[in-house]
């Protein structure tokens, strides 16, 4: 679906046969004729590029509405005039203008502007794509055979237009392989548009979600376009979709069967065409049991299922990780360390609950705390609270188990791993800590299994 291109020109015969000129190549338009009716289009449709009259009778006049537009958004403005000459057509191009054509208007000289204005919003967007890319914080880092497996399933999906769910715990790159979706995908020229479900307060999200006009609320002072129409002919990502409400579910289930809306506050109906990919760390069907997610919702999201598997599940990934990470750090101003090969065996049997971003926050924290160039095991086993022989922790809650023994000896487990993190392994310190005697402690210890 083609951005329409705008244009504003107080004759409506010039607009009428720049409307038949642009339609004819095959483009939408949207046309006004006045400046403040051109502002509030710009405000609040999608558009491409703008045609605009330096004279426009009363009111505000070309120039002034150019420096306007170039304020809001970075497009493409052609001035169009039939009293021109240098000193104005110099005045627009240093207020941002990309061209100035004169009256009467030449078809071949529209079409070729035209064309020209749009390949360079076009560079100018893929430009903008690739410096994002270039510093990039993250990819799919791995050789494992899960890695390999979810990196096909991506580049199966990818060129495709199905809709995709992506599941997996906090921390495993959920959102990681929504950029490698979008990066193999047929709109990778065009932006992913975001949305944080649980970082939007729940009384602005229709108004994030779909846009609003002004007026429609307190606060709302100019009209703003909402995720849905940004994304329009490109992917939108619903990242913790699991997060968002009853209420909220309902309508976007809405918009996304019918590909249509009205902003908040609005009346006016606006068709996009979006691909949706969606996230979320939990699981949803069981979310769907406890009536807190609506099961249409699931279905029509859940095209094609793709699960991020949890670090612990693919250890053999952590020196390639590791090494990625320890090469980042740099970006902070810390030198880089090297890792013994005991010191990444002892990260392999951490069971590592916060996954992919605890160890990288983990990296760091050895990147900081340690002076020597390399790593070795007991200083990981240390920071991890492993020291003496500590095994990594277990992913179990005590509120996991029916059991009331199994429940008590998982919270004694869990409790002490902790108390022994804080004080670096040591067990007199630790045993000072929680008020116990050191060998009382130290059989505890053996016979939770935390120590051998």
């Amino acid at each position: 679906m083609n951005k329409p291109i705008l244009i504003i020109d107080d004759e409506a015969t010039i607009r009428e046969s720049l409307s038949d000129i642009i339609e004819d190549e095959g483009f939408s338009t949207l046309t006004a004729s006045t400046a403040e009716e051109g502002l509030e289009l710009v405000e609040t449709e999608n558009v491409a590029l703008v045609l605009l009259d330096i004279w426009l009778g009363d009111g505000m006049d070309g120039l002034t509405a150019l420096k306007r537009i170039k304020d809001r958004l970075d497009i493409p403005v052609i001035m169009i005039s039939g009293h021109g000459n240098i000193e104005t057509a110099v005045q627009a191009i240093q207020d941002g203008a990309h061209d100035f054509i004169e009256k009467p208007l030449s078809y071949e000289k529209v079409i070729l502007s035209v064309a020209n204005g749009l390949r360079y919003a076009r560079l100018e967007n893929e430009n903008r794509l690739l410096r994002e890319r270039s510093v990039e914080k993250a990819k799919l880092t791995g050789e494992s055979e899960r890695i390999a497996s979810l990196r096909r399933q991506i580049e199966m999906v990818a060129p495709t237009d199905a809709w995709v769910l992506i599941t997996g715990e906090h921390g495993t790159g959920k959102e990681l392989v929504a950029q490698a979706i979008h990066r193999l995908s047929t709109s990778a020229d065009q932006p992913m548009i975001e949305v944080n479900c649980t970082a939007i307060p729940e009384e602005l999200i229709e108004s994030e979600l779909f846009g609003h006009v002004k007026g429609s609320f307190t606060g709302a002072q100019s009209n703003k376009r909402g995720k849905f129409d940004l994304a329009s002919g490109g992917i939108l990502f619903l990242d913790e979709i699991g997060d968002m409400s009853l209420k909220t579910q309902a309508k976007i289930l809405r918009i996304l069967q019918e590909q249509k809306f009205e902003r908040f506050g609005g009346s006016r109906t606006i068709k996009v065409n979006v691909r949706v990919l969606a996230a979320t760390n939990k699981n949803l069907e069981e979310e769907i049991e406890k009536g807190n997610f609506r099961a249409d919702l699931y279905y029509r999201l859940n095209v094609v299922p793709i699960h991020v598997p949890r670090l612990a599940e693919r250890t053999e990934d952590i020196p390639e990780l590791v090494a990625e990470l320890m090469q980042r750090v740099k970006e902070k101003g810390l030198v880089p360390k090297k890792l013994s090969a005991e010191a990444l065996s002892a990260m392999k049997n951490h069971n590592w609950p916060g996954n992919v971003r605890e160890l990288r926050n983990f990296v760091e924290r050895l990147a900081i705390m340690c002076p020597g160039e390399t790593i070795e095991a007991d200083t990981v086993k240390r920071f991890l609270g492993q020291a003496a022989g500590l095994a990594g922790r277990t992913s179990r809650t005590p509120f996991a188990t029916n059991d009331f023994k199994e429940a008590r000896r998982l919270f004694e487990r869990e409790y002490l791993q902790q108390k022994l993190e804080e004080n670096q392994g040591n067990i007199t310190r630790t045993a000072e800590t929680v008020g116990l005697e050191r060998s009382h402690l130290h059989k505890k210890l053996k016979s939770l299994e935390i120590i051998n």
